[in-house]
């Protein structure tokens, strides 16, 4: 399970033309699952994303989670992190878990990070075409895998 983290300011989701999502200062969690990925590995990553220091102390040092500062997460899944550039120009996906083993992942990761982060988190439309804005403060992106998680 890869996820790319990224601090901001507000970030928002449309489907269609239509905002489904919005969010101010916190992160956004754009979240892509592979096959053979694990509800523990799901449970964990959110443990470790709510628990993740990025956000200034009053010394301007990345000393605060996102719980410790109030803020707010919004998730998006996106099969493209499991791309494999390895071969050729157009990215291989074979990597990336089918719908119905990504789902319930998905599921659990917003439904651990919510409960880690004591707020609802608000999410995109799994599977949806979705125009994903925000603004990204610092700019602070980190990614994590799970699989390399020791």
């Amino acid at each position: 399970m890869r996820a790319v983290v990224q601090r901001v300011l507000e970030a928002a989701v449309a489907i269609d033309g239509v905002e489904t999502a919005r969010i101010g200062h916190g992160f956004l969690v754009l979240l892509g699952v592979a096959q053979g990925d694990t509800t523990e590995e799901a449970e964990w990553l959110a443990a470790k994303i709510a628990r993740m220091r990025i956000f200034a102390d009053e010394e301007s040092a990345m000393n605060r989670s996102v719980v410790d500062v109030g803020g707010e997460a919004l998730v998006v899944s996106q099969f493209t992190l499991q791309a494999s550039t390895r071969r050729g120009n157009r990215p291989s996906f074979t990597a990336a878990a089918r719908p119905e083993e990504a789902m319930p992942l998905y599921e659990t990761f917003v439904e651990r990070l919510g409960t880690e982060i004591g707020r609802k988190v608000p999410t995109g439309r799994f599977g949806a075409d979705m125009q994903v804005s925000l603004v990204n403060d610092g700019p602070v992106t980190i990614v994590i895998d799970s699989r390399l998680k020791e």
